[in-house]
């Protein structure tokens, strides 16, 4: 091709001027021609980046997409049913066909933001006092050696095969004969719910934890212990900050599941002032003649707003203290 050009250009200059303007003309096809030679080939190697790209990771992207679409859409029909003011959740097939802020107005005039102050109360105290206390048997299980150890574990384990429905008659008459020696500890106390929460949910967090804990070097402990440590000052100032993802996870999952629990305080709490969220928004559409599913869903979209700010609080957490501890104990 250079070798080319260079003859065309020296006979340009030894011609006569209709002679320079075929020769011009040569080189302008010469340009072209290698131009779209070059858009082939670029095109070429595109084609083949796309066809590997999508043989390699173009179908895991295909089935993400499908999932989050098939995941979201009960989400956004819920935001949807929230701004219909028809009270309904099959008045249109269209999504947000109606936008009116009517129902969150309405939630003013009932008692939802009490039932929500419940909730936060019960699921705070709950959850902190969960990991506290799940901490700390955790972190006896691990460090220490002591008769009934295995046995202890073991129950621990034997105990969540059972599902908890099974102790809810035990539970009521329970609580209903300790109301009468203390009633802040009886039915329809919000302190008798968290009681039975921390009972339920101890066994299966302080076997988590227990994992977790087994992973963290037994050499910190007897550096800390040269140094002059107790046991109390090693647990809170040099364990608790080691396991952090998994305190964070056993958190935010006993919040979770006491924030939108309904049949533990559907039995434990009577009184309406008393309700968490979950029992008292059940009575708006637990009458078939008198359902508000668009209030239900207005509740249901500020309901979900503390769950989803704690969780990104916690993002960073999440995925260590979840696989942490599934290797080592």
């Amino acid at each position: 091709m250079a070798g080319l050009i260079a003859y065309l250009y020296g006979l340009y200059l030894s011609q006569s001027d209709d002679d320079r303007r075929e020769v011009a003309d040569a080189f302008r096809y010469l340009e072209d021609s290698a131009a779209e030679g070059v858009a082939r080939e670029h095109a070429a190697v595109n084609r083949r980046t796309f066809s590997r790209w999508f043989a390699e990771l173009g179908l895991l992207h295909v089935v993400a997409i499908i999932a989050v679409i098939y995941a979201s859409f009960p989400i956004v029909y819920v935001i949807s049913a929230s701004l219909n003011p028809n009270g309904t959740l099959t008045g249109s097939n269209v999504l947000f066909s109606e936008a009116s802020s009517a129902n969150f107005e309405w939630l003013n005039s009932t008692r939802f933001w009490d039932w929500f102050m419940n909730s936060l109360q019960v699921g705070i105290i709950t959850s902190i006092a969960t990991v506290l206390m799940g901490a700390a048997a955790a972190y006896a299980f691990s460090r220490y050696r002591f008769k009934g150890r295995r046995g202890g574990l073991i129950s621990l384990l034997i105990i969540q095969m059972f599902p908890q429905i099974l102790a809810f008659v035990a539970i009521f008459l329970l609580l209903m004969t300790l109301g009468f020696v203390w009633e802040p500890i009886g039915l329809n106390s919000k302190l008798a719910l968290i009681c039975v929460y921390l009972g339920g949910a101890l066994g299966a967090n302080t076997f988590l934890m227990y994992g977790f804990f087994n992973t963290v070097p037994k050499e910190l402990d007897e550096a800390a212990k040269i140094d002059g440590a107790s046991h109390a000052q090693i647990f809170w100032t040099i364990i608790l900050r080691l396991v952090a993802p998994i305190l964070a996870v056993v958190g935010l999952l006993s919040f979770i599941g006491t924030f939108n629990d309904f049949v533990l305080a559907k039995v434990i709490l009577q009184s309406e002032g008393n309700w968490t969220l979950a029992v008292g928004m059940y009575q708006w559409v637990s009458n078939l003649l008198n359902q508000n599913w668009g209030l239900f869903a207005a509740g249901a979209v500020l309901g979900a707003i503390p769950i989803l700010i704690l969780f990104l609080a916690l993002q960073r957490y999440i995925v260590g203290g979840l696989t942490a501890g599934s290797v080592k104990g």
